[in-house]
């Protein structure tokens, strides 16, 4: 779609000429007055600030600062902004609670609250700031849907926390309780780890799926170059947010919408970046969720042909020794993208909210400094991307497991079955899972949990009880950018709706091949369709509220859990 496309979408209205025009718009100009607008601010665009602002998470903490500078960069360059709010979710805090069942559905909720905010008060360019997990999908969901010009603006990630000279983060503390069960560290140091390992403002230090998100959007060019690595505490954050409301200004001027610049190919350069860095699984669901909504074809087969040809060259937690940090100071995203903008992987022509292309952005970028955080392209630490495709009799439509940092890729063993991550992590805990078991926790997807929660205390748990490697953990639910070990995700169709997981039964033989990308059950079919004669779906587990509306109008895990 051209510029040109957008005129009879969005008729390109200027909100502030709208509003200042005729007596009839005196009442919608009073109410602006208490806000403090003169004569003036009616004839400038009137561009919304989205601020995710929240003392629940340290990841959102200090985005009311970042608002206000996005705001200022907005006055300076001819705007008049207002500044809203969303809310957000602390995945961390909620992790192994009925809590984390809130926190995909949120997604939803923050593109909602986007869209109905901008579209009703004809808002007419937006800067939205994300910070934890879901808004920044979510602000991006929303930011499609609205197609005006608009910049997202990362929150930032959080500085290492320090503990007898090591390097922690918040998946420390988790793989800390497995420790502390398996009589490797007592209570003292278990409680060292928990003051240590998250020193202040900041989602997530490692490439879990705060900032897999950053640096999907930066390459897809929906945010400023290098903006995607900066410490929330560092003075660049700021810089960031005061540049990125100037940006949308000039977008807003120069008619460059959403859709000119997420394009099929902008979709690919995320997914690409991704794949180097060793990113979480949850980009694979949130960039199908964003791609539906801005009408591009993306697929998981799309993530699969891009895997193959990329290599993993990022040595970065949780999976490698090192943070969102160190890669900053090496020349963050934007080093990475010359890289592999040189040989051959980024398509250099898209266009990006700079109002320049990839290949203008990177023209001027200095290579990545010598450091241990990107490894020789040469000899990655992966020949292909660690984020794989999986499908088989037990997730015809595709499960997703990461298989950077694992020595084993492969498991023939019995299903140990479990219908809720609590009954799974206490067998875990009383050692009643061995070597070789398959535990599988089914009816935790979009619909059957519902909102498909993360894993990241059993994954966990089991990481820190040395069975990362020789137990693998199937779910039809989510697992935390954080988690890593042999564990395979998303698998569809859910068991709620009658999926293969559904049918399993204790010791079923399962196979996960992650080389062969298969994942299935020696069973045969005409067993498992007496199987499925025999199941009946179990009754949803909310019946009114939020997760209600959620599980009804929830798609599969394979098109991104979206609720359009």
């Amino acid at each position: 779609m051209t510029k040109q496309d957008h005129t009879n979408e969005k008729d390109l209205r200027i909100h502030s000429k709208v509003i200042s025009e005729g007596v009839s718009r005196t009442p919608n100009r009073a109410y602006l007055r208490a806000l403090g607008f003169e004569d003036e601010d009616f004839q400038k665009p009137m561009i919304g600030v989205a601020s995710t602002w929240s003392e629940v998470t340290p990841c959102n903490m200090h985005i009311d600062g970042l608002a206000r500078a996005s705001k200022q960069g907005i006055s300076e360059a001819g705007g008049s902004p207002l500044i809203f709010n969303t809310i957000t979710v602390s995945d961390g805090i909620s992790m192994g609670t009925d809590g984390m069942r809130f926190s995909l559905p949120s997604r939803e909720i923050i593109a909602d609250s986007i869209e109905s905010v901008v579209s009703a008060e004809n808002l007419d360019a937006l800067v939205a700031i994300g910070g934890c997990d879901k808004n920044m999908p979510g602000c991006m969901i929303g930011i499609a849907r609205l197609n005006l010009p608009a910049v997202f603006v990362y929150g930032g990630t959080i500085l290492p926390g320090k503990l007898d000279g090591k390097d922690l983060d918040a998946v420390s503390a988790f793989e800390g309780v497995g420790q502390y069960n398996n009589g490797e560290i007592d209570k003292e140091a278990l409680h060292k780890v928990e003051c240590a390992a998250c020193p202040g403002a900041g989602a997530c230090g490692g490439m879990f799926t705060a900032n897999t998100m950053s640096s999907a959007i930066e390459a897809m060019g929906m945010s400023l170059p290098g903006s995607a690595s900066h410490p929330a505490v560092s003075t660049n954050k700021s810089k960031d947010s005061r540049a990125a409301g100037k940006a949308v200004y000039k977008l807003l001027e120069k008619g460059i919408y959403p859709k000119d610049i997420m394009t099929k190919e902008a979709f690919e350069n995320a997914i690409t970046v991704v794949m180097a860095l060793g990113g979480s699984t949850n980009a694979i669901l949130h960039l199908l969720a964003i791609a539906h909504t801005i009408d591009v074809d993306l697929t998981l087969d799309d993530f699969e042909k891009i895997r193959k040809r990329v290599p993993h060259i990022a040595d970065l937690r949780p999976s490698g020794k090192y943070v969102m940090a160190n890669l900053d100071e090496v020349g963050g995203i934007p080093a990475v993208m010359k890289l592999l903008h040189d040989k051959g992987l980024i398509h250099g022509h898209c266009l990006t909210v700079t109002g320049h292309t990839v290949a203008e952005n990177l023209a001027d970028q200095p290579d990545l400094t010598d450091n241990k955080t990107i490894i020789d392209f040469e000899n990655p630490k992966h020949e292909t991307g660690p984020l794989v495709i999986l499908k088989g009799n037990l997730a015809p439509e595709g499960a997703v497991a990461k298989i950077s940092g694992l020595s084993v890729t492969y498991i023939h063993g019995p299903a140990r079955v479990f219908d809720s991550e609590s009954q799974a992590t206490a067998a875990i805990l009383n050692d009643s899972i061995k070597p070789g078991d398959v535990v599988v926790i089914r009816y935790a997807g979009p619909k059957g949990a519902p909102g498909m929660p993360e894993m990241l205390s059993a994954s966990s748990i089991l990481v820190g009880k040395g069975l990362g490697e020789s137990v693998a953990l199937l779910t039809d639910g989510r697992f935390s950018g954080g988690s890593h070990g042999l564990v395979i995700g998303h698998a569809a169709p859910e068991a709620q709706v009658g999926g293969p997981m559904a049918l399993l039964k204790e010791n079923d033989m399962i196979k996960i091949d992650a080389h062969a990308l298969e994942i299935s059950v020696d069973v045969d079919e005409t067993e498992l369709e007496r199987r499925r004669q025999l199941w009946e779906a179990p009754p949803l587990k909310a019946t009114r509220g939020t997760l209600a509306k959620y599980a009804k109008l929830v798609s599969s895990a394979s098109k991104g859990a979206i609720t359009d």
